[in-house]
């Protein structure tokens, strides 16, 4: 095999699964087909909760056309308790739906209508009549802080609460301080497409093809909420139509399809409505977020507080981590951050894209930048001046920081000329403004595995677990394995998504193409070592040969991979595990955001003009799919900054902009140009890649920028989130 240096590995290379996508035989869940057809569930919602059902009339659904059966806590094949057992964590825990009477939060199933088609079950499941005893809730958390506690933990961070220095006596003796309490609004994915499952059962085995981001845990859920064993349980799920935290689990719509097709005897499809999404599936919290930042009169910062308060589902263990940046960003005397949470009958709080640093940056990083206007130091000088030389925190040297040089090429490309006095810059009628912010995400490595097989006609299959969730998957994976055994890219297969393939950790937290890419780079040294052991029993050079079609050449001497191989071909397996990797340094992916604005000096409506961010992600292994990840995220910052916001009547606990006419996303015409960079890397501590996570970067530091930049063009520190023109317009700057 031919192993002089190759450059596809970073290659802007096409989806090799786009054009499956663009012509439709892409397989999403919902568009699986089974012969002798499939029947449709419909879900029927709790109209309020917590309580208790004290009427539940279906007699009239059963009763419809076309009806097959109506699923409720009467009829339901049996679960485990939902919740249990308490030492699993809230991905593999019992899911269990339609477990009893008892309602758990508005919304929750109260019935599943299973109907020939969906139009048949829509229509039942409005013949259905509920009656719910409501107990006295608790929805909005900041309403409710005697009842705070400590979670047990919060994700991804080894501490809930660190306290590193004397915060008082540095806060006191600090030359420039700033209090701040923000308000972060609740969030939803809001995928394009909607949770979906079809379940199929064949004797005690069960089938799911579902859109889900990591399949082990998944399988996991399934075992401990029907009771049986893993190894009777296969979930496929080649495609996902986006995730974004949101299908890292199991939700209620899996689980009613699992139940529905086994009381039915037939398979069965539940997709959850636009509407359905907003109860029944998972959203970020509302934070109350409070920060106390001093520096001394040289801009040096001496201390750093942030506490964070949020809504935490009952029985489902998520607490989201705000100060995870705070934790990692500068140099300080005194750190101290405090995560608490108060227990809630609300829908399921759970990741969200970037947890922890997208609302964690949007908070702290404006914060920063009104302690650096108090110092009187630009605010690209004031982060450079607080620059750590080891992680704020543990101490820890990094693996690799170069945040400062992320700053530096941002503000030149940009073009950053320093801070004005706000409301001073104008085109017009609008008032400009600029505005900048660090991003920051911890840089994590999972464990995982694959198995790669080589035919006799030269062609590479690879099988992992591993999801593709609109990120690129399939592409970076096939540039690692077509480099690694110098073989083109349209000789080799990529298969994931099926439990029944190699484990990996799947789609999330910004490690799965660093963790499955590891693996699959590791079978096929594997692959390469063991086909040179062959060559070397068959006489040939065993050190220097490449593939060409089905024939394999060594040296001057060319030979028939069947003569190697056999008919069966060669299988290897190959794992990465992060024990071996790190070396106990401070892994982040690091960049910077500068963003410009306009406001209407009367109507107060902002609008985004520029965003221009640099990155530090290590190797990339796809400039077009990372530019997209990049670019994405950044949309996403847009829409938390100043649009995104899930709105709870809390008298009910019940969410009310639950479609895409009140539930406010990014759209074209809030997107300006977007200018992306990358700095060029290899972080040789990470991973056998040298890559680093990059899915949820762009979102960190796309919203303070903004924010700052808002702050500019009115004069006004804004303190929640997203920011609307009411909170601005009545303080604007004459023209």
């Amino acid at each position: 095999m031919d192993h002089s240096p190759s450059t596809l590995i970073g290659d802007a290379l096409d989806r090799v699964d786009g054009p499956a996508k663009v012509t439709g035989s892409a397989e999403y869940a919902g568009d699986h087909r089974i012969e002798g057809g499939i029947a449709e569930g419909y879900i029927v919602e709790a109209p309020a909760g917590p309580g208790r059902i004290i009427r539940l009339d279906v007699s009239a659904a059963e009763n419809a056309e076309g009806v097959i059966a109506v699923l409720t806590h009467r009829n339901a094949p049996a679960q485990k308790p939902y919740g249990t057992p308490e030492d699993e964590g809230r991905f593999t825990q019992s899911h269990a739906v339609l477990e009893n009477d008892r309602v758990r939060h508005f919304g929750e199933p109260v019935a599943l209508v299973v109907a020939e088609t969906l139009e048949q079950a829509r229509h039942a499941a409005s013949l259905v009549e509920v009656k719910i005893e409501t107990s006295h809730g608790i929805y909005n958390p900041l309403e409710n802080r005697d009842r705070e506690e400590k979670p047990e933990s919060v994700d991804g961070l080894d501490a809930v609460d660190t306290q590193d220095g004397y915060f008082d006596g540095e806060f006191t003796s600090s030359g420039h301080t700033v209090r701040a309490s923000y308000i972060t609004g609740a969030q939803h994915a809001a995928a394009m497409e909607p949770h979906v499952t079809v379940a199929q059962w064949d004797g005690e085995r069960l089938t799911i093809h579902m859109a889900i981001q990591i399949m082990a845990s998944g399988v996991s859920a399934f075992a401990n909420t029907l009771g049986i064993d893993e190894e009777n349980i296969r979930i496929i799920s080649p495609f996902t139509g986006g995730g974004f935290g949101s299908k890292l689990g199991v939700h209620n719509e899996a689980i009613l399809a699992a139940l529905a097709a086994k009381h039915c005897g037939k398979a069965v499809r539940v997709a959850q409505t636009r509407r359905n999404v907003f109860a029944n599936g998972p959203h970020r919290s509302r934070h109350l977020q409070d920060l106390k930042l001093g520096a001394g009169k040289d801009g040096k910062l001496k201390a750093i507080r942030h506490y964070s308060l949020a809504g935490m589902a009952r029985d489902y263990p998520f607490a989201e981590a705000p100060a995870s940046p705070t934790r990692a960003s500068y140099a300080a005397n005194a750190i101290h951050t405090i995560h608490r949470v108060v227990k809630a009958d609300i829908p399921n709080v759970d990741s969200m894209r970037a947890p922890g640093e997208a609302i964690g940056t949007l908070t702290f990083e404006t914060a920063i930048d009104e302690l650096a206007e108090k110092c009187g130091i630009d605010p690209v000088e004031f982060r450079l001046l607080n620059e750590p030389e080891a992680d704020p925190t543990s101490g820890d040297r990094f693996a690799s920081r170069r945040l400062a040089e992320c700053i530096r090429s941002g503000a030149e490309k940009f073009g950053w000329s320093g801070r004005v006095t706000p409301g001073s810059r104008r085109d017009g009628r609008k008032l400009i403004g600029q505005g900048m912010a660090v991003a920051i995400r911890p840089n994590t490595l999972s464990p995982a595995s694959a198995q790669v097989s080589l035919s006799k006609d030269g062609r590479l299959t690879a099988r992992l677990d591993m999801t593709d969730i609109g990120t690129g998957s399939y592409t970076i994976l096939t540039q690692i394995a077509a480099e690694t055994l110098s073989l083109p890219a349209d000789r080799i297969k990529i298969e994931l998504g099926d439990s029944s393939f190699p484990t990996t950790a799947g789609s999330g937290g910004s490690f799965g193409a660093a963790s499955s890419g590891s693996a699959l780079l590791d079978a096929c040294n594997s692959l390469k070592s063991a086909l040179g052991e062959r060559l070397a029993q068959a006489g040939m050079p065993a050190n220097a040969f490449s593939i060409k079609g089905d024939r394999i050449v060594a040296g001057d001497r060319e030979i028939a991979l069947e003569d190697v191989l056999g008919t069966e071909g060669l299988t290897a397996e190959g794992a990465v595990d992060p024990e071996n990797h790190g070396n106990g340094k401070a892994e982040y992916s690091y960049g910077v955001q500068f963003a410009e604005v306009e406001v209407d000096a009367d109507t107060g409506e902002m609008r985004v003009r520029r965003l221009v961010g640099v990155f530090d992600a290590g190797r990339i292994l796809n400039r077009k799919t990372a530019r997209s990840q990049l670019m994405g995220g950044m949309i996403f910052g847009i829409g938390g900054a100043l649009l995104e916001e899930s709105l709870m009547d809390d008298r009910y606990g019940s969410f009310m902009n639950r479609d895409f006419a009140e539930y406010h996303i990014a759209v074209n015409r809030d997107v300006p140009d977007l200018e992306v960079h990358m700095l060029d890397g290899h972080s040789e501590d990470s991973n056998p890649l040298g890559s680093k996570g990059i899915g949820e970067l762009g979102i960190c530091g796309a919203g303070p920028a903004i924010a700052n930049a808002v702050y500019e063009a009115t004069g006004v520190r804004v303190r929640k989130f997203p920011i609307h023109l009411e909170d601005v317009l009545d303080q604007l700057p004459a023209l």
